[in-house]
């Protein structure tokens, strides 16, 4: 896999800058004191919500005789930060937690997580760098990756061939593409109104930068070429209606949309074609992957986003046993039967692994089922998209309460109640002020 450094290296400078402002200044320490001795098992509390996790605790605590885990199955990502918001100030937080990268940094900076590194940096070079990176806030690991994200477009095979298009290699031709499947009542997308992460990997893709790191303080800018770019594509979507605008509120309903053509490409990782493959019932060997549409006179090259984000097993600060903990994050991450578990759509959630040498987990990260014919060259658009992830993209420190804003404006930009460059505009003050709010320095 492509090397990431470049990632790490701005999110050790943008933490940096936040520790100028004091939010980091007692999070420090890997709790490895309270470490308890017991006659018995250590039993940790561990919260997850992905499918065939339960699986990966069971294997776990059958080959461990002192350490136990006890898995609470939460929801999904965001009742996982509210929860756990909610368990932090109570002082009765897990010991153990799935999240995704985007968040870590703004829980280091709430002083939530334990530093682990004495127990976890001998394991970095079994990792690729950039997930290794994902897990760590200023040079120390608060957890350890579990899932890296390859991007690709999945698309109806039968409903391509019906009408003549290819698979569209620029974002201009996936709109022409749109354009002639709207005239059948076919949708070429879906644009959730409460999901606006197609703005944030769209905006990666093009090379913006809503955070970065100018001398001590911390630079917003949702209004920069790249962000303007991704706008103007979206809002062509829309404005053409050629976007279908259903909920994942009701995720059986868009699961049947894409199953009878309703809407015929996605833009993913492998985790969500375990969803597909749970879901489907008449559409089975009629889909195919292809690589992101890229910008007219640019390259191919796959952003990472919100919910296309490697995944990370996180161990919090009010944990007694921070060593046991850390223990058990790194068996889930590498053990070769719990990373075949996860990696399958099918027995697991599909994430693709974190490991250095993932080559051998592509062909059980994606369905045969769901690709029928197209599942050996599916392998190629999922291997080489490996080597074309977003490395140089930071998550500020008030993410969670920003993307909740920026939620809250992109249902209005799917509904037309505003424009892309509405809410970018609205994003650029709000953020400055929220930093400005919380004592940290900003510009922008």
């Amino acid at each position: 896999m492509k090397p990431t450094t470049s990632r790490g290296r701005v999110l050790h400078a943008a933490v940096a800058g936040l520790a100028l402002t004091g939010l980091l200044a007692a999070c420090g320490g890997s709790n490895s004191g309270n470490d308890t001795k017991s006659s018995g098992p250590v039993t940790l509390p561990f919260w997850g919500w992905a499918n065939g996790q339960d699986a990966v605790v069971k294997a776990f605590n059958a080959s461990h005789k002192d350490i136990k885990l006890k898995y609470t199955k939460v929801t999904d990502q965001l009742t996982m930060q509210k929860q756990l918001a909610n368990a932090v100030k109570a002082g009765n937080a897990p010991c153990l937690l799935q999240n995704t990268a985007e968040y870590v940094t703004s829980w280091v900076a709430q002083g939530a997580l334990a530093d682990i590194s004495q127990y976890v940096d001998s394991s970095k070079d079994k990792f690729n760098t950039g997930a290794w990176a994902s897990a760590q806030v200023q040079g120390k690991s608060y957890g350890v990756p579990t899932s890296s994200a390859p991007n690709f477009t999945i698309y109806r095979t039968d409903i391509f061939r019906k009408y003549g298009i290819t698979p569209p290699t620029t974002w201009d031709e996936f709109i022409a593409a749109g354009k002639v499947l709207k005239k059948h009542g076919i949708k070429i997308t879906n644009y959730a109104g409460e999901d606006p992460s197609t703005l944030e990997v769209l905006a990666m893709q093009a090379g913006a930068h809503w955070y970065a790191v100018d001398g001590n303080s911390w630079k917003v800018d949702f209004q920069d070429a790249g962000s303007l770019k991704a706008a103007k594509v979206i809002q062509e979507i829309i404005d053409n209606d050629l976007n279908s605008k259903l909920s994942f509120a009701d995720y059986a309903a868009v699961q049947r949309n894409f199953d009878v053509g309703g809407t015929a490409t996605r833009q993913i990782s492998t985790w969500q074609m375990a969803g597909m493959v749970n879901n489907f019932t008449k559409s089975f060997g009629k889909w195919a992957l292809s690589p992101w549409p890229a910008y007219a006179g640019e390259a191919a090259k796959t952003p990472a986003g919100t919910n296309l984000t490697g995944s990370v097993t996180l161990v919090t600060k009010q944990c007694k046993n921070t060593k046991q903990a850390a223990e058990a994050a790194l068996w889930m991450s590498t053990n070769s039967g719990a990373v075949t578990t996860m990696a399958s759509p099918t027995t697991g959630n599909g994430v693709f692994p974190a490991l250095a040498d993932s080559q051998s987990y592509v062909a059980g990260s994606i369905s045969q089922k769901l690709l029928g014919d197209n599942y050996q060259p599916a392998q190629k658009v999922v291997t080489d998209s490996l080597n074309t992830v977003t490395t140089d993209w930071t998550f500020g420190p008030d993410w969670t309460a920003m993307f909740t804003e920026l939620q809250a404006g992109w249902g209005k930009v799917v509904s037309k109640q505003e424009k892309v460059t509405d809410l970018l505009a609205h994003m650029q003050q709000w953020t400055v002020n929220d930093l400005k709010s919380r004592g940290i320095s900003v510009e922008g």
